[in-house]
Formats: structure tokens, sequence, C-alpha cells
């Protein structure tokens, strides 16, 4: 088993400098946390994995291709591999739990 503390894993991102902290990889998959403060910028590019986002804190509107809703604690929301794709408006820190499959980079 291994197990995993968001308090653990947000400092170790934070002390990192970083917006995303991989903390889980394997075979089929790999999960992380990702960072976005406040009125702060998303700069990330479509993937070559398919992705699902567990929004664990803030609030945030994301646009996958044509398509945008809001996002807060406890939104899941999947995205499929290669579509562009991007939080903004952040209105809260926003702190995402997400996971690639297959496994990112």
């Amino acid at each position: 088993m291994k197990a995993f503390r968001l308090e653990e894993l947000e400092a170790e991102r934070a002390a990192n400098d970083g917006a995303y902290l991989q903390f889980l990889r394997e075979r089929h998959m790999s999960v992380g946390l990702y960072a976005v403060d406040r009125g702060g910028a998303d700069p990330q590019q479509p993937h070559s994995q398919d992705e699902v986002y567990f929004v664990v804190s803030g609030r945030a509107a994301l646009t996958v291709g044509d398509e945008t809703t809001p996002v807060a604690r406890g939104s899941v929301v999947y995205v499929p591999a290669g579509v562009p794709h991007r939080f903004h408006h952040v209105s809260e820190d926003l702190r995402v739990m997400v996971v690639f499959s297959p496994p990112e980079g």
C-alpha cells in the first residue's frame, strides 16, 4: 500500500517551488497535485494522456475544448488526451489532484 496526506503533499510541492508535484507513478497511471493560486494563470498544453481532475480546494472555471464549467471542491472532470484545456478565473487558491493514464512523461 502507498498512502499520502494532502498536507504533506502540498508542503512538498510548495517547497519545490513548482505548480505540480507527481507523487505516484505506476505502470498504468500517475497521480499528482496541481496548484494555481488566486488570480494566477494556467499555462498547460494538451497532454497525450487521458486525465481526471479532482478539485481538492479552491474555485475556478475550467475550459475543455469548447466547453466551460465552474469547478470547486469536490468537482471531478475527465479530459480526453489531446484536448486543449485550462483553468481560468481562479477566484480561490486552486488545488487539484490529477490522475494521468497512461502515466505522464
